[in-house]
């Protein structure tokens, strides 16, 4: 990449506008990449640097969205640590092969999946929360569902925290909010395993992905208490809207360009 793109304050400065918008969107529902690869692609950042300093200030912003719903007690680490060490170990093999896979059909596949969880989560409602707030969460699915993810957000990445979203509704007993703050913090993991990964094979750039990630970790915490304060209410819409934006780049970028 010319050295001009990595130091020009006007260009830093509009991705850093974008990430915090990323940030905000992306601790309600997700979906930040939306509007974060296609920024970088446009700064003029080679194709190989731009999952790498992507993956960097995503980190950033699901590290602060985890926080604050850990610290408003919405996501327990003790009841998930099978999720959380599936999801590490998926993310570091998915980062390590993504080189080497053929992603034609997963991407192929990609804008049908996207799609279904914005249906699912349009017509099938919104789970409550149970009556018992500290109800044990079941451990027999989360290391599958760990890997599986983890995987797939190292090796590609788009519609993760939605994946995370919809598949914990549907497997254990937590509403919308508190799914959020699984997806997350899952999020977070999987972003800090891959990067390792891409940071080894030095596919980052450090100015563009620190300018970024500061904004998006503004941009998360205000989304991510936005989120809670405006409870499922506030986030089916929006989770929605940006499932389905999703669906339509996805299917434009590999069915139709």
């Amino acid at each position: 990449m010319p050295l001009e793109f990595s130091t020009d304050p006007t260009t830093l400065l509009i991705l850093a506008a974008v990430a915090f918008v990323a940030g905000f969107i992306d601790a309600i529902a997700g979906g930040g990449g939306l509007l974060t690869t296609p920024a970088l692609m446009t700064a003029g950042l080679p194709p190989h640097l731009v999952l790498g300093t992507n993956k960097l200030s995503s980190t950033f912003g699901s590290a602060m969205a985890s926080y604050t719903f850990f610290r408003r007690k919405l996501f327990h680490p003790k009841q998930w640590i099978r999720a959380l060490v599936g999801t590490a170990v998926g993310a570091l093999i998915g980062a390590g092969v993504a080189h080497y896979l053929p992603a034609e059909w997963i991407n192929q596949m990609l804008p049908v999946i996207v799609f279904g969880c914005g249906v699912y989560l349009l017509f099938g409602g919104t789970p409550k929360a149970p009556l018992d707030s500290d109800a044990p969460i079941k451990k027999k699915w989360q290391l599958p569902q760990g890997l599986g993810l983890g995987f797939y957000d190292g090796v590609a990445g788009p519609g993760t925290g939605a994946f995370w979203t919809v598949s914990t509704l549907l497997l254990y007993p937590l509403d919308l909010v508190k799914a959020s703050g699984v997806a997350r913090s899952m999020n977070f993991v999987s972003n800090a395993a891959a990067l390792s990964v891409f940071i080894f094979s030095g596919q980052v750039n450090w100015l563009i992905g620190l300018s970024m990630g500061s904004s998006l970790m503004v941009g998360a915490f205000f989304g991510a208490r936005t989120a809670i304060t405006g409870g499922a209410k506030f986030i089916r819409p929006v989770f929605i809207t940006v499932v389905l934006g999703l669906t339509v780049r996805l299917a434009w970028q590999h069915w139709f360009h």
